[in-house]
């Protein structure tokens, strides 16, 4: 047993639900590090693409890799960091402006233009998930990053807002506190993966970070070392699965089998000659399969997902600004081939990105691209631990105005993201 704080994460994917539990090492808020106690992997039932479609198998689907990881930590999970990513997704940007009575601009004086910046009337259907401070200008001098001891009379502040839909959000809490769990808070996923995989170099050269999910692929850019743009783009691993089952005409779970076992995203590395053999099953018999045709169908879906990515890369701006290039992650990144492929449409420098670094413990157990969202929503908790835990919102609807502390917080929020 250990008396260091314990943090408690869930990542809830469409193929797989992943629990981690973890200690938090020493308490220093901008560098913690974490002990992996326990980790516990499940096929995932009741989600669709993100978003939770059967309540009660979700529940079971939570509580199994809960139980798994608890039970290999030998401690309890108090609440949960929990992950969320979908098409409901939204981002925009607002603005804050302020007068500075004293001419040195204060802390408070930056929270109080942060309010401002965060009171953007938000739809009755959807909910804040995330303020995110990208830059101040003071006296209509812009680019700073902490205006604090500054002299001015006008402080402006630029946030960058996350919203989510307020069904899905209920429908994954309740599906958790079905489970026997409480969230302590929601974390937007391709985030939560930047903290696990992104250098601070990465973040400040520019950088767009891909999840390769089953139901969807989430992209994050980072430029000048904050968090620019989100897009979501509605096809993952299952889709590919699908083209396999009609391409090849085979079953779903041998789509899924071969596709683990001789996958490969990119055709110039397979030898044309090689073929699968195919065990016998039900009315069929023994057969082949060329690995090539089966290559060549991966290949297409996952160009044209790279190329959707691009376009959204491009439609945001950011074509040439990317010089920390494309970091991949997600199950679909074990793909072989998928660095290749990925550099080819993007013409970038790409690498994996793989959860390791600020970890102890068992971490050869996370050491995959599919486990960096959940390493990354603990290191989240981790700092949270390390600034004195979370504070809850006041007022009942989420997204409401947050006390003092929580606004230092989510001041702090804007190094990271």
């Amino acid at each position: 047993m250990t008396s260091e704080p314990i943090v408690a994460a869930l990542d809830i994917g469409t193929a797989y639900t992943t629990a981690l539990v973890a200690a938090v090492h020493g308490d220093v808020p901008r560098a913690p590090r974490l002990k992996v106690l326990g980790v516990g992997h499940t096929r995932t039932m009741g989600l669709r693409r993100g978003m939770v479609s059967d309540i009660e198998e979700a529940t079971r689907s939570i509580r199994a890799a809960v139980e798994e990881a608890t039970h290999l930590a030998g401690v309890a999970a108090d609440g949960l960091f929990v992950g969320i990513a979908g098409e409901h997704v939204r981002a925009m940007t607002s603005s804050g402006v302020v007068a500075i009575s004293g001419h040195e601009i204060t802390r408070p004086d930056v929270e109080r233009v942060n309010e401002v910046a965060r009171a953007m009337a938000i739809p009755q259907d959807r909910e804040l998930l995330h303020a995110i401070p990208q830059e101040y200008r003071v006296d209509k001098v812009d680019g700073i990053r902490d205006p604090v001891g500054m002299i001015g009379t006008r402080l402006e502040t630029e946030m960058y807002l996350v919203t989510i839909g307020s069904s899905p959000a209920m429908n994954l809490r309740k599906a958790i506190e079905r489970a026997g769990y409480r969230t302590r808070e929601l974390v937007l996923e391709p985030l939560a993966s930047a903290l696990a995989v992104l250098t601070e170099e990465e973040k400040e050269l520019g950088v767009v970070l891909v999840e390769l999910g089953a139901g969807t692929t989430d992209l994050a850019v980072f430029h000048e070392g904050k968090i620019r743009h989100l897009g979501t783009i509605p096809f993952g691993g299952n889709t590919v699965t699908s083209d396999l089952v009609q391409g090849l005409g085979i079953t779903q779970h041998d789509a899924e089998q071969i596709k683990d076992a001789y996958g490969c995203a990119y055709e110039p590395l397979i030898d044309p000659q090689q073929v699968i053999a195919m065990p016998a099953s039900g009315a069929h018999g023994e057969r082949h399969i060329s690995r090539e045709l089966m290559t060549h169908i991966i290949h297409q879906r996952m160009d044209e997902i790279f190329e959707k990515a691009q376009r959204e890369v491009h439609q945001a701006g950011f074509t040439g600004r990317l010089n920390g290039g494309v970091v991949l992650t997600g199950g679909g990144a074990s793909l072989e081939g998928i660095r290749e492929l990925a550099a080819d449409v993007f013409g970038l420098g790409v690498r994996i990105g793989v959860p390791g670094a600020k970890l102890d413990g068992l971490v050869e157990n996370v050491t995959q691209p599919q486990f960096a969202t959940a390493v990354g929503l603990a290191l989240y908790g981790a700092h949270r631990e390390a600034l004195g835990g979370v504070v809850a919102r006041k007022g009942g609807r989420p997204g409401a105005s947050v006390d003092k502390l929580a606004s230092r917080v989510k001041t702090w929020l804007q190094d990271f993201f």
